[in-house]
C-alpha cells in the first residue's frame, strides 16, 4: 500500500495550480487516511480514530438501507398505480430497474453540483476539500420526490450550499442543515413539484383527462432487451391508464379528514413498513430506525435529541387530543409515528452535530422543541401537512441561543456555590 501511495504522490499537481491541487488532494484524502497524527509526547493531546471523514462515512453507511428500499419502492408504487405487478414482490427486476432509472440521475446531480461548488470554494480559499458534503449529498436524494425535475434540484442545491454553507465559512460553520435548506428552497420556489397528490408516484402523466404512464424511454428499453433475453416480463411502451383505485395522496394528506380516511387507503402495516407513496427514503420506519441505532451506537447521533423529539411529539399530540377541535386533532399520538417523515427527520436531520445544540441540557430542549413544533405545524397548518422540515430549521437557528442560556445558567449556579463556600 505504501508503494501505491508513493506512486500516486508523484502525480500531485503543484500548489500554484489551485484547482488541480485541491481536486487531487480531495480524492487522495478520500482514498487514504491523512498522515496528520497527534504527538507521542505525553500531554493534553486527544487521540481518536473517528475523524471527520470516518464520521461522514458512518452516516452515509447508515443511510444505505433507506436507499435500497427507496429505490425498490419507487418502482413498486409506479406499477401499483397502473394496476400491474401489484404484489410487493411481483416483477422484482422491473421495480428495481425502474427505481434505479429514477434515483441515479437525482443522486448524480446532487453530488456533481454540490461537490463542484465545494471544489471551487476550496480552490479559491486555498484549503483542502472537506468531507461535510458527503452526508448532505447522500441525504438530498432521499428527501426528494422521485420525479423531481433535475434542473430544479440543481438550482436548489446551488442556493443551499452557497447561501447556507459557503457564505458562513464552509463545513462546520453552517447555521442550518444544508439538505433541509435544499428541500425548503424547492418547497417555496417550486411548490407543485414537492407537495400535493401528483408528485409522489413516479412516471405518471396527469395532463390528460385520465392519468396514464409516461412513455418509457431508452433506458427502460435497454432493460427490456436484457429482460426479454432472460424470458422475464418487460416494461413495454408505456401509456397505460392508471387504475381507478389509485390515489397519489399520502397518509398525511388523508389524515386531515381523520384516521379513518387514512386506513381506508393504507393499512398501518403498509405505513410502518413503508410501501406507500412519499419521498424516496422516508417511508420505511424499521430501516430508518436501524440506521438510527447504528448512529447511536457509534456516538454520532445524540440519544438526548432523539428521546427529546419523541417526548415533544407525544406531548404536543396529547395536548391537541385534549382540545379535539377537529378530526385531525383526535388522531392518537402513536398513529402520528406511522405517518410522515418523523423518524427520518429525527434520526438524520435533527441529530446533525453542526446545527444542533451542543450542551447536554440544550439537546433535551432542542429535541423536545422540534417534536412540539413538528406536530403543531403538521396538525394546525393544513396547507403544509408535514412540519419536521420547518421545525428543525427553526430550531437550528435557535440552537446557539439555547446553548448560550444553558452555559450562562451553569456559570451562575457555580458562581453561587463558590460564593456560599467562601
Amino acid at each position: 500500500m505504501k508503494d501505491l501511495i508513493q506512486k500516486i504522490k508523484k502525480f500531485e499537481p503543484p500548489k500554484e495550480k489551485r484547482f488541480l491541487h485541491t481536486l487531487y488532494d480531495g480524492f487522495f484524502t478520500f482514498l487514504f487516511t491523512p498522515n496528520h497524527v497527534t504527538s507521542d509526547v505525553p500531554g493534553v493531546h486527544i487521540r481518536d480514530r473517528m475523524d471527520l471523514k470516518r464520521t461522514m462515512v458512518m452516516v452515509v453507511l447508515a443511510l444505505q438501507l433507506c436507499y435500497l428500499f427507496g429505490t425498490y419502492n419507487i418502482g413498486h408504487q409506479h406499477f401499483l398505480a397502473i394496476g400491474e405487478h401489484t404484489a410487493f414482490l411481483d416483477a422484482i427486476h422491473l421495480k428495481i430497474a425502474y427505481g434505479l432509472i429514477k434515483i441515479l440521475p437525482i443522486f448524480i446531480v446532487a453530488h456533481v453540483v454540490g461537490l463542484g461548488i465545494e471544489f471551487y470554494y476550496a480552490a479559491r480559499k486555498g484549503h483542502p476539500i472537506e468531507e461535510g458534503y458527503l452526508v448532505t449529498g447522500a441525504l438530498i436524494p432521499l428527501i426528494m420526490p422521485p420525479d423531481i425535475p433535475l434542473w430544479i434540484l440543481a438550482v436548489s442545491i446551488v442556493f443551499a450550499v452557497v447561501i447556507g454553507k459557503e457564505a458562513f465559512g464552509g463545513t462546520g460553520m453552517n447555521v442550518v442543515n444544508i439538505a433541509l435548506l435544499t428541500r425548503l428552497f424547492v418547497f417555496f420556489a417550486y411548490p407543485t413539484t414537492i407537495s400535493g397528490d401528483q408528485c409522489w408516484v413516479a412516471g405518471i402523466d396527469y395532463s390528460g383527462a385520465q392519468a396514464v404512464t409516461e412513455t418509457y424511454g431508452w433506458a427502460h428499453h435497454a432493460f427490456d432487451w436484457l429482460f426479454n433475453g432472460l424470458g422475464l416480463s418487460t416494461f413495454g411502451d408505456g401509456g397505460i391508464a392508471v387504475t381507478d383505485a389509485f390515489t397519489g395522496a399520502t397518509p398525511l394528506a388523508l389524515a386531515t379528514k381523520g384516521w379513518a380516511e387514512v386506513t381506508a387507503v393504507y393499512s398501518p402495516a403498509e405505513m410502518f413498513w413503508g410501501t406507500i407513496p412519499g419521498s424516496v427514503g422516508e417511508t420505511s420506519k424499521p430501516l430508518i430506525i436501524l440506521g438510527l441505532l447504528m448512529l447511536l451506537a457509534t456516538g454520532i447521533a445524540s440519544w438526548r435529541i432523539v428521546i427529546g423529539g419523541i417526548l415533544g411529539a407525544v406531548f404536543m399530540t396529547l395536548v391537541l387530543n385534549a382540545w379535539e377541535f377537529d378530526v385531525y386533532m383526535q388522531i392518537p399520538w402513536y398513529y402520528h409515528f406511522y405517518m410522515g417523515s418523523f423518524w427520518f427527520a429525527i434520526a438524520f436531520m435533527a441529530t446533525d452535530p453542526v446545527t444542533a445544540s451542543g450542551t447536554n441540557v440544550g439537546k433535551w430542549i432542542y429535541g423536545f422543541s422540534i417534536g412540539v413544533l413538528g406536530i403543531l405545524i403538521r396538525v394546525m397548518n393544513l396547507a403544509y401537512p408535514e412540519g419536521w422540515m420547518l421545525a428543525i430549521i427553526f430550531m437550528n437557528v435557535f440552537a446557539p441561543l439555547i446553548d448560550y442560556f444553558v452555559v450562562q445558567g451553569n456559570i451562575k449556579r457555580r458562581a453561587k456555590r463558590t460564593a456560599v463556600a467562601a
